[in-house]
């Protein structure tokens, strides 16, 4: 189907203990010391005995981070419970500094998950065929939990995603992650913003890259703890004229302000505040022949779009005891969004005189609490996490028609009003008998949309639908020893019938009465690290999504279900490291780490009723194949080599030509070089081979990806 619309408290971390321990053996070497020769039961000297020793000072730098980051999210972190989910932890740090919010490289060890590409700043993902990607609307988008989308269930597109450089990691749940955070059968995306630094009252960090097109993109961050209070901020610009030949530009600024205030050791209270403006041409989609022709030609030469969004939230984080702590969050956000697009032509990748002009506002404000309380029954160690969402979004809209492509404002034709009231429980408990893991959950639903679209000069229409949706879920974990376990997972999840879809309805077609789409998603995998320098996991999966929305004869209605099976493999396997495990050797010290990674997603998809029964849903590639290597000096220079190859697919469910998206391979080529401790260089070749492809198609027409394009710049921190 085309898509009908246009925690942590302060703790010591790992290199900090590691320093601890070292400093321990060194002071404990240097008592041996002052032993030697003397038997081990040789009485300690008394205090008239003991002689007074020179003071010193011993310093020690932090060790190296272990050459492959540990991907899985742990059982139980905070209020959330992961154990029997299909969880991992992105780690951007394991790369080069990512740069322009290239997903393509952030995602790279990441089977399954799909960037649509495109030149414009928004974000296009999908996962395992399920939905279109367009604005990652299948996803649940979050950042620090809390979700991001311009209205989570009536309009769920995310116009915003946070820089990656402000990004500390990205958590990814599949499955269960609709009894974690919400319905989307995707799963979740959760953005973790970092933590001010508690070794400085200030730090900062300014990066500044120049590339092709004019590309030039600044990110600048200042943080620090001065007593109980901690700050982290940063500002980022970024703009382009785009590889277009004509309105492919964008400018983007946003900036965030995190105030973390440590009020005692068991609570915390912690304030973000963001801003963000986004501007940019859309270049408009092409058809084969114009894509053939010249893939950088512009049909559309006067589509805009404009965003602002601002939003702020408060969090206090509370620990009862050693087992039992709480979070409670409430935000707000305001996002206005416009756009002018002409009106499609009559043939596909063409334009006619005229314009759409629409413009949506949203307003939201929302509140989330969770606990989490560890216990002991019947000889085993639990963890029940249970909590409650609400939120409030008013999004009105305006739809109008200019006389002229160029035209900001127009003849009126709808004006809308909307409004949503959202609602759910929901319960987890995991339970712990030894080596198995049992976690069952539960999660209600509860959401009431209403309308009402003042057709100007014809009629006036209201709409209300209300649902409630329960869901449930199990997880299963069982530890083989050897950092090594088997998982399972059966979990619901569901579509909700959003605005464009049944209360909106595309012009030409009727609104109907649609049923959310319902899924089940099943997982069985295993997944483990028994080295430091080794790491896998692998999964056989199956999705079955009913009651899809789709067009038929004309009219919006529910048009079956598809039926999504396949494996999922990955693994990261330091070269260096293995070759001194199986030598008795050490050259990582010296050398470093080389990280060999692939990553591999089969899919067979399959619609079933309406009449695209027997046809292979959109964005459904057979395979996805991400490989390369990444290597790190003990210096911290970083070099990446990342490869993508995507199978043939279709971008719409019919099976249409115009929408055939042929199979590619693409390589990007980045390094990060330290130059002085507090200098680096960055510097990238961007789809190394010029290869020649297109990931997304719309309803405009084909959008080409970029070709071989670069930039190189700098990092300066202290």
């Amino acid at each position: 189907m085309r898509s009908s619309l246009r925690s942590h408290p302060y703790r010591l971390t790992g290199p900090a203990l590691a320093l601890s321990a070292l400093l321990f053996l060194a002071f404990a070497s240097h008592a041996r010391s002052q032993t030697v020769g003397k038997p081990s039961s040789q009485a300690l000297p008394t205090a008239e005995e003991a002689t007074e020793l020179p003071s010193m000072t011993i310093t020690a730098e932090a060790p190296e981070d272990p050459p492959i980051k540990i991907p899985f999210l742990p059982p139980v972190e905070g209020t959330k419970i992961y154990a029997g989910k299909k969880a991992t932890s992105l780690s951007l740090e394991s790369l080069p500094e990512v740069q322009a919010n290239n997903y393509n490289q952030a995602f790279a060890l990441t089977p399954g998950l799909q960037v649509a590409d495109a030149v414009t700043p928004l974000v296009n993902l999908s996962y395992r065929g399920i939905g279109s990607p367009d604005k990652s609307q299948f996803i649940m988008m979050l950042q620090d939990g809390i979700p991001i989308a311009a209205d989570p269930q009536g309009y769920p597109e995310s116009y915003w995603t946070p820089p990656l450089e402000s990004t500390q990691r990205v958590e990814f749940v599949r499955g269960g992650a609709s009894l974690l955070y919400g319905p989307q059968p995707a799963g979740a995306l959760n953005y973790v913003s970092p933590m001010p630094r508690l070794d400085r009252v200030f730090g900062m960090q300014t990066k500044s890259i120049y590339g092709s097109n004019n590309l030039y993109s600044t990110f600048n961050s200042f943080d620090g703890t001065s007593g109980k209070l901690g700050y982290y901020g940063y500002f980022n610009h970024r703009s382009g004229d785009g590889f277009r030949r004509a309105n492919s530009d964008f400018s983007v600024n946003g900036g965030r302000l995190k105030l973390v205030y440590q009020q005692d050791p068991d609570t915390r209270w912690i304030c973000s505040m963001d801003a963000y403006t986004d501007s940019h041409g859309e270049a408009g989609g092409l058809s084969r022949a114009q894509y053939d022709a010249d893939r950088r030609q512009t049909v559309r030469l006067y589509d805009r779009f404009k965003l602002s969004r601002y939003a702020t939230s408060l969090e206090m984080q509370h620990k009862f005891s050693s087992k039992t702590e709480i979070s409670v969050k409430t935000w707000a956000t305001a996002v206005d969004r416009w756009s002018r697009r002409q009106l499609a032509g009559p043939t596909f990748g063409t334009v006619a005189a005229g314009n759409d002009i629409e413009h949506q506002k949203f307003y939201t404000a929302g509140a989330e609490s969770r606990i989490r309380h560890d216990y002991e029954l019947a000889g085993g160690q639990h963890s029940l996490a249970a909590g409650m969402m609400f939120y409030l979004c008013r999004s009105p809209r305006t739809d109008s028609v200019g006389a002229t492509p160029t035209d900001n404002t127009g003849t009126l034709i709808t004006d809308a009003q909307r409004h949503v009231t959202y609602g759910s429980v929901f319960l987890e408990n995991k339970f712990t008998f030894g080596k198995l893991t049992i976690t069952p959950g539960f999660r209600v639903e509860m959401m009431s949309q209403n309308i009402t679209v003042n057709n100007v000069g014809v009629d006036q229409v209201r709409a209300h639908k209300a649902v409630t949706q329960p869901l449930f879920g199990l997880g299963l974990s069982y530890d083989l020893g050897n950092q090594t376990s088997v998982y399972a997972n059966v979990s619901q999840a569901y579509r909700p019938v959003v605005f464009g879809a049944t209360l909106i309805p595309a012009p030409g077609s009727k609104a109907t009465d649609l049923a959310p789409g319902l899924t089940w998603s099943y997982e069985l995998g295993m997944r483990g690290a028994p080295r430091r320098w080794f790491n896998w996991d692998t999964s056989v999966f199956l999705i079955d999504l009913d009651n899809q929305v789709g067009f038929e004869d004309g009219t919006l209605d529910n048009v079956g279900r598809s039926i999504n099976y396949g494996w999922d493999g990955a693994f990261q396997l330091d070269l260096i490291g293995a070759m001194d495990a199986l030598n008795g050797t050490n050259r990582g010290e010296r050398l470093g780490a080389l990280n060999f990674y692939t990553n591999l997603s089969l899919l067979q998809a399959q619609l079933h009723g309406s009449t695209n029964n027997g046809g292979r849903p959109q964005y459904a590639p057979p395979y996805m194949l991400r490989s390369g290597l990444i290597y790190k000096r003990p210096s911290g220079m970083k070099l990446a080599f990342l490869g993508t190859m995507m199978g043939q697919q279709n971008a719409g469910d019919d099976g249409d030509p115009d929408y055939k998206v042929p199979a590619y391979v693409t390589f990007d080529l980045t390094a990060e070089i330290p130059i002085t401790k507090n200098f680096s260089v960055l510097a990238a070749l961007n789809n190394v081979f010029d290869a020649r492809y297109f990931a997304l198609v719309d309803s405009t027409g084909i959008n080409p990806a970029n070709g071989r394009n670069f930039y190189v710049g700098g990092s300066l921190k202290f």
